[in-house]
């Protein structure tokens, strides 16, 4: 038995404006159509033995995240949560479901621990180098996952290992040290992946790092859990996750235990760093252009283009990354392309929303698009999954008109409930109790205008919810 265990989380600020705080790197649509974290469960699902894939992310990611793994698990896999109320760094991570696994699995249950923004090509190399991580963890062995370098990285840290022993782990160098790694070898990048059994982890947290796992066993024994048909979700209680220290499991345990070993692998892996990590995914033309979406080039040479929605003209320009969202336009020299970070921090310093939120943001329920706003009032096209049903609440500072566009509407306003068909409105007064719910069997597409003076998303109390976000 082995149990994937996924860590989703993270901002991905060097690959805004698609990842944003709301819809960060695991969850960016490539090529093909699948997310990040849709490969990182299929590949742990494509494992033998697979019990359940665990996943510890952030309550506020829980349903988009289970939406991802709705549309690539049919065999309705068990997918249990471990819930954090924001984020900790990775020794939480591990430790928390170290002892999750610990409580429903054993000591021997062996964990393989997989970044949810990595991308690996090769399948066959990454279920080889899984069975033999396998092998060694089920020895007492703490197994990192060394990748062979391709060429001098700095982004990267690295290890200095001799098949599977670890002799040193190093940070990120600088490009004469990485150029010097690679010519004399037996260095590697440091994947961020590993696998060990439960006991061998918390047995070495114990040792190394007793800091965290108490106050990590002692979060889970404040924290509530809620089962469901996919499986247990362990909320993790925000005050005492808070006295956990801020820690990544390198620091707090692979540099410090003996029991360390590595698997050398080639696997076809990135961590998908950049906008130019992203564009090296599309095939280049003969100027060496990749474009993604719409776009038309002319005398551009070198360039990575990303627009879904709108058609891009390039003309007469090298070495860019364009990528265009519905609210927010990147322009970067490829060379530079590390500090699109500088960018995101600034927008979150500034309190911008296109840091936060796109224009289409997930919701349990459905999507809300904002189609347009101004002094006083906010456009927003709303989609109800069949069957679905919002929150019964209550705005102070606005007022909304609701317009169907296709489907049926069930709407509770104040103490009278309302059947909408198509062409039908509804006008729910600021301080009324209202709920929306979709009784049919296809999507329930809505207009909604707000006004008021504050349009907020947090101007939203709530009195009951099926989500559990009262």
């Amino acid at each position: 038995m082995i149990i994937p265990v996924i860590l989703c989380g993270g901002v991905g600020s060097r690959l805004w404006p698609v990842s944003r705080e709301t819809h960060p790197k695991p969850f960016m649509r490539l090529a093909d159509g699948q997310s990040l974290l849709q490969k990182a469960f299929l590949r742990g699902l494509a494992l033998p033995d697979v019990p359940e894939i665990l996943t510890v992310t952030n309550q506020e990611l829980l349903f988009k995240t289970q939406e991802d793994y709705r549309q690539v698990n049919p065999q309705g896999l068990p997918t249990p949560f471990v819930l954090e109320p924001f984020g900790r760094n990775t020794a939480a991570a591990v430790a928390a479901a170290a002892l999750q696994v610990q409580r429903t699995h054993g000591d021997d249950a062996v964990l393989l621990v997989l970044p949810a923004d990595h991308l690996i090509t090769d399948k066959a190399a990454f279920a080889a180098a899984v069975a033999q991580a396998r092998e060694l963890a089920l020895q007492g062995r703490i197994v990192t996952f060394g990748i062979h370098p391709e060429s001098p990285e700095t982004g990267f840290g690295y290890i200095q290992a001799e098949g599977h022993q670890v002799k040193r782990f190093v940070e990120k160098p600088d490009l004469d040290t990485a150029r010097q790694y690679l010519a004399t070898g037996g260095y590697y990048w440091n994947s961020g992946m590993f696998c060990f059994t439960a006991g061998a982890m918390l047995r070495e947290m114990a040792q190394h790092s007793p800091d965290i796992l108490q106050a990590t066993q002692a979060c889970l024994d404040k924290s509530s859990s809620q089962a469901s048909s996919a499986g247990q979700s362990l909320s993790l209680d925000a005050i005492s996750f808070a006295q956990v220290p801020d820690n990544s499991i390198d620091y707090a345990v692979m540099e410090k235990t003996q029991a360390i070993a590595m698997v050398p692998c080639q696997i076809g892996w990135s961590d998908i760093g950049s906008w130019v990590a992203v564009g090296d995914l599309a095939e280049a033309d003969a100027q060496g252009n990749r474009v993604q979406g719409q776009a038309l080039m002319h005398k551009a040479q070198d360039c990575y283009v990303q627009s879904t929605e709108r058609m891009v003209g390039v003309v007469g320009v090298c070495d860019l990354i364009i990528v265009d969202t519905p609210d927010a336009l990147l322009v970067a020299n490829r060379h530079n392309s590390q500090d699109v970070k500088h960018i995101y921090s600034q927008l979150k310093a500034q309190g911008h929303d296109s840091h936060k939120l796109h224009r289409t943001v997930q919701r349990p329920w459905g999507t809300y698009t904002i189609l347009g706003e101004g002094n006083g009032f906010k456009i927003k096209r709303i989609e109800v999954k069949p069957q679905a049903r919002l929150s019964l609440q209550m705005h102070h500072h606005r007022s909304e008109h609701w317009i169907v566009v296709s489907g049926t509407a069930v709407v509770q306003n104040g103490e009278q409930e309302t059947m909408l068909h198509t062409n039908q409105s509804t006008y729910i007064p600021a301080g009324h109790h209202h709920r929306l719910h979709n009784p049919g069997v296809i999507d329930l597409v809505m207009i909604e205008v707000q006004s008021g003076q504050y349009l907020g998303e947090d101007d939203i109390v709530r009195f009951d919810d099926q989500y559990g976000r009262t």
